[in-house]
């Protein structure tokens, strides 16, 4: 099974449109099938894929997983990261006793010193400073019952809107895609209908490396039968792109330029479904007028792209039958990242390609719960769905959590996660809870990042199962445990939620987060309007019991999704409720959009400068359940290149790890096919700076400098590439702070999603030693 390190995506299995997909169950065990003592059912968390799996469970220890077969989602494959990365769980080094800062330093302590202490310095902050200086950063890898409980105790008994998610930092422009776009949350398809689509689209979406089992069901629709077209919008030649029928290999940051030309194209062409478009739309004049001037050749000049090969793309999207599009990290965190996901979704309404088998866009998520936090409110809206400028709505959740409507902060939007750390620089926020996931590498500008967390006034509570670059700053470490050592569930970027059974005890004294969060809470004595605790749950299913009850009526209505009948099967799909018991393959079948005033999650924003719409405008100009078309012009990157800095750095996912590596560092198999960090040049780049493969070379830009091996196999001149999962924790020099990608990017964020912009920085590099060994993984 180690060769599936190399051949990532394993044997094929082709289909043709409209056959199921082949079942191929993946499995790797540390030792032999008969010496098992169970298995547990689970699904990976390890991208936002969402695949089945069963834990291996022998002496109380995981040894193993094996994809579940009739799971819908994975049909039994597993990629590598999902096949190798659990033995994270079981590693010497995993946080088992909390730690509290003493002199200076982090010290082993018990589960009650560093509990009081936590809730001693909250108490106090609360007294003299009140909620506002109380804030909480959560992450995309809880389960929902841990969000959930955060949100209770964050927005309904402390009373303060500081609350996100680091999700912020890879998904929010999904989320706010699909609601400027169809009114609420939620991507309208099914993985289905890869299954039965004749054309795909995929829009700054490496799948073959960030979702290795999606891409593994796309390669076999490929090399199977009727084979559907493929584009792919990526600067680089990534695996993905290189299985396109058209590689639209565009300057980073003018993703809106040409989505423009393609919908110009589109109109120009009439390769529009004007019926779907005049009676389910609204907007279609403003973006006709819009796009009239991005002509192919405006958007060659701009995006650095022949005409031509924009045409191809447009005629292939505009003469398929049925078309699925995704988008991910190239749009989200990249220049107008709001704006051009919604060019997407436009490009879909605009054919008519939404609620049908084999016909949707998914606004792809980049974590395995990311769509938990945006569900529960534990990220910057409000629990199931709701508008946090609906007064009808907030006392809804007054009403279920039964403390009074003004407790719950809603005189703004939520605050994001970027405008949370500027609170915490200035002073104002004075207590920072962050759990599972790890800032002082993932966040922008990491100098600051670094500066902000370890100012003597912010009291730094971490929740994570191993010492990470944050943990380091901490004032309170808490162990938390595990994926596989805790029973909750999760939804995927196609909305199937599973059931994640605990299989094993976590290491030493660690806790679930959600027994930690009702530890906080009944120390705190956070209390409901009758004097009961607010917290009224002793399990995870309690918690999932309230939350699903809570949704009942709302586009991501669960109300019928009981443990019960996710237990022995194989995901389901939300709305899962009186009306639809087995679940919803697809939204908008009706072609009725949630864009009612009454109904929408939002009530949205203007693409360019993010001014948030009033409740009023809006309801003057009632969609009715028409799903909102919304035109953007392009506006160049606010940094462009110049003679000092001359290139664009783009920063990404690969293939091998997860995030900041704390977890798929600590597989061996994972770990020794991307050991170190490296950055991609462009040989014409690379040339003329006298750089050769594997040369040590040092990229600048105007915030910090990272050192790294070059390889030399960009595909687009200027560009330069740098993979971010890598930090400092395994390395002997720690405090030498040059591999880190986000060393050189800079806060700044998109007006809408408010997520921070990590693709198009400028950069110089330079050739600092001669050519040394380079192990930059496979692909």
């Amino acid at each position: 099974m180690a060769s599936r390190i190399v051949d990532v995506w394993g044997d094929r299995t082709p289909y043709a449109p409209g056959e199921q997909w082949p079942e191929r169950v993946d499995q790797h065990l540390t030792l032999e099938e008969s010496r098992i003592e169970r298995w547990v059912q689970s699904a990976c968390v390890l991208c936002s894929n969402g695949c089945g799996l069963d834990i291996a469970v022998a002496d109380g220890r995981i040894v193993g997983v094996r994809g579940r077969a009739q799971d819908r989602v994975n049909h039994g494959r597993l990629g590598p990261k999902g096949l190798f990365g659990w033995q994270a769980n079981n590693s010497a080094d995993r946080l088992t006793q909390p730690l509290i800062r003493v002199e200076g330093e982090l010290r082993p302590t018990d589960w009650d010193t560093a509990m009081q202490a936590v809730v001693a310095r909250s108490q106090e902050i609360l007294s003299e400073h009140g909620p506002l200086a109380m804030a909480f950063y959560t992450s995309g890898q809880l389960f929902a019952e841990e969000y959930y409980a955060q949100t209770l105790i964050a927005r309904g008994g402390i009373g303060t809107p500081h609350l996100d998610g680091n999700t912020r930092l890879c998904t929010a422009t999904a989320e706010w895609a699909l609601v400027e776009s169809f009114g609420s949350d939620g991507n309208p398809g099914s993985y289905s209908d890869i299954d039965l689509c004749d054309t795909l689209f995929l829009v700054g979406h490496n799948m073959a490396e960030t979702q290795t089992v999606l891409w593994t069901r796309l390669l076999d629709r490929l090399q199977g039968p009727d084979r559907p077209r493929l584009v792919v919008v990526d600067p680089r030649a990534t695996p993905t792109a290189q299985e396109a029928d058209v590689h639209l290999a565009i300057r980073p940051g003018t993703n809106v330029a040409l989505l423009n030309a393609i919908l110009h194209e589109l109109i120009g062409h009439d390769w529009v479904d004007a019926a779907f478009v005049r009676e389910h739309t609204a907007g279609f004049a403003e973006l006709r007028g819009m796009v009239a001037e991005y002509t192919p050749e405006k958007a060659a000049e701009i995006c650095g792209v022949s005409a031509d090969a924009i045409r191809q793309a447009a005629r292939i999207l505009g003469t398929g039958e049925r078309l699925v599009s995704t988008v991910l990290q190239g749009v989200y965190q990249s220049h107008q990242a709001t704006a051009a996901a919604v060019q997407v979704n436009n490009i879909n309404l605009l054919r008519g390609m939404i609620g049908r088998p084999g016909c949707t866009v998914f606004q792809m998520n980049g974590q395995p719960t990311a769509e938990n936090t945006r569900e529960t409110g534990a990220n910057g809206t409000m629990p199931g769905f709701r508008n946090w400028q609906n007064d009808a709505h907030m006392q809804e959740i007054a009403e279920a959590w039964n403390v009074d409507v003004l407790r719950i902060p809603h005189w703004a939007p939520p605050t994001h996660a970027m405008e949370m750390f500027r609170h915490c620089e200035s002073g104002s926020v004075k207590f920072l809870w962050v759990t599972g996931t790890n800032p002082a590498v993932s966040l922008p500008e990491l100098h600051r990042i670094r500066s902000i967390y370890g100012q003597e006034r912010l009291f730094l509570v971490v929740s994570d199962a191993f010492m990470t670059e944050t943990t380091a700053l901490a004032d309170v470490v808490l162990p938390a445990a595990l994926w596989g050592e805790k029973t909750g569930c999760f939804t995927n970027a196609d909305r199937t939620v599973h059931l994640s059974e605990k299989a094993v005890d976590p290491p030493g004294q660690a806790r679930s987060d959600f027994d930690i969060l009702l530890d906080y809470a009944r120390r705190m004595d956070l209390r409901d309007k009758d004097g009961e605790p607010l917290l009224k749950w002793t399990e995870p299913e309690h918690a999932w019991n309230s939350f699903i009850t809570h949704t009942r009526g709302r586009p991501c209505d669960q109300s019928s999704l009981t443990y019960e009948k996710l237990r022995g099967g194989s995901g389901i799909t939300w709305p899962c409720a009186e009306y639809a018991p087995q679940g919803t393959e697809r939204l908008y079948a009706d072609h009725v959009f949630a864009t009612q005033a009454d109904y929408c999650e939002d009530y949205g924003h203007d693409l360019i400068t993010g001014a948030q719409n009033e409740a009023d405008e809006y309801r003057a100009h009632e969609p009715g359940g028409r799903a909102l078309i919304k035109a953007a012009p392009y506006l160049p990157p606010h940094e462009p290149v110049d003679d000092d800095f001359p290139l664009q750095l783009t920063t990404g996912r690969r293939v091998y790890h997860w995030h900041t590596r704390t977890k798929t560092a600590r597989a061996p198999e994972l770990q020794e096919a991307a050991p170190e960090m490296w950055v991609e040049l462009h040989p014409d780049d690379a040339g003329p700076l006298g750089i050769v493969d594997g040369d040590l070379v040092r990229v600048r830009s105007r915030r910090g400098e990272i050192d790294a091996p070059a390889v030399l196999r960009g595909h687009r001149p200027g560009l330069v590439f740098a993979p971010f999962h890598y930090g400092y924790f395994d390395q002997a020099d720690s405090f030498r702070h040059t591999r880190a990608p986000n060393e050189l990017t800079r806060t700044e964020w998109d007006p809408v999603s408010k997520q921070p912009i990590y693709k198009v920085t400028a950069v110089r590099v330079e050739k600092i030693a001669n050519a040394r060994a380079v192990a930059p993984g496979r692909y």
